[in-house]
C-alpha cells in the first residue's frame, strides 16, 4: 500500500474535505431552520403538529441514499418540474445533494429538539411568565437557548453522524473525500489508497468536530455540572493556564 499517492495528489483530497465539510454544516443549518417550527409545534400541540411528525417519520424511516436518488434522478422524471424555475438547482447534483441532507437532517433534529423542549424545567418558563414575558419573548428568550444548551451532545452527535451520512454525495457524481478516494483508487488501478486516506481524514475531522463541541458543553452546561465536576473542570483550566504561562 503506497500512501504517496495521496500526498501527490493532496489538491484532490483537500477539494473533497472542503466539499464533504460545506455539506455538513449547510445541511444541519438548514435543516435547524426546518426542525425549529416542527418541534415548537409539538411542543405547543398545535393541530398541525401532524404535519412535523409525519415529515420526522417519513425521513427518519427511509434510508438517506434513497432520498438522495429520489431527488436527483427522480425529480428529474416530471416534465413540469424540468419547466420550472427550480431546475435551475436540480438539475445540479450539489444542490439535489444538500436538499437531500438538509431535510434528513431537519428530521432528526425535529426529533432532538422536540426532546429538549420537553426536558425544560417548567419553572424556568414560570419564571419569564413571572417577570412579565410574553409567550413569544419566554420561547426566543428562555425555552429555545435552554433547550438548545441541553441538546448540545445531541447536536454533537448529528453533526458527526452527517459527516459520515455526506458519502452519499460520492454516487451522484460529487467528489468529496469519499469520491476522491474513488477517484485515485480508479486512476491507479489500486484497492486501498483512495479509501485508507479517506478513512484517515474522516477520524481527523470528526476529532476535530468532537472537540469543539467539548469546549461548548464545556462553556455552556457548566451550570449542570456538579459541585465536584465543576471543581474538575476548574482545577483543569488552572493547570492548563499554569502550562501556558509557563512554556511563554
Amino acid at each position: 500500500m503506497d500512501l504517496t499517492l495521496a500526498l501527490q495528489h493532496w489538491e484532490m483530497f483537500l477539494h473533497g474535505v472542503w466539499v464533504s465539510m460545506a455539506l455538513t454544516v449547510l445541511s444541519v443549518a438548514a435543516g435547524f431552520l426546518l426542525a425549529l417550527p416542527g418541534a415548537l409545534s409539538q411542543q405547543r400541540r398545535s393541530r398541525l403538529a401532524f404535519i412535523p411528525r409525519g415529515y420526522a417519520y417519513f425521513f427518519r424511516g427511509t434510508p438517506l441514499l434513497v432520498q438522495t436518488f429520489l431527488i436527483y434522478y427522480g425529480l428529474g422524471q416530471f416534465e413540469f418540474v424540468r419547466d420550472s424555475w427550480a431546475w435551475v438547482f436540480l438539475k445540479e447534483a450539489w444542490w439535489c445533494a444538500l436538499i437531500a441532507f438538509s431535510l434528513n437532517s431537519g428530521a432528526y433534529q425535529t426529533e432532538i429538539l422536540r426532546g429538549a423542549f420537553a426536558m425544560t424545567p417548567k419553572g424556568e418558563l414560570e419564571g419569564a411568565k413571572a417577570l412579565g414575558m410574553s409567550e413569544r419573548q419566554s420561547t426566543w428568550l428562555v425555552l429555545i437557548p435552554s433547550a438548545l444548551r441541553r441538546a448540545m451532545p445531541q447536536y454533537g452527535n448529528e453533526v458527526v453522524f452527517q459527516l459520515h451520512s455526506s458519502v452519499v454525495a460520492s454516487v451522484i457524481t460529487i467528489q468529496d473525500i469519499l469520491g476522491a478516494g474513488r477517484t485515485l483508487n480508479a486512476r491507479y488501478y489500486v484497492a486501498y489508497e483512495g479509501f485508507v486516506t479517506a478513512a484517515i481524514l474522516y477520524m481527523a475531522l470528526t476529532f476535530l468536530l468532537v472537540g469543539i463541541f467539548r469546549l461548548l458543553e464545556r462553556r455552556y452546561l457548566r451550570h449542570l455540572l456538579s459541585p465536584e465536576e465543576l471543581r474538575k473542570l476548574q482545577k483543569g483550566a488552572a493547570g492548563g493556564a499554569a502550562f501556558g504561562a509557563a512554556r511563554v
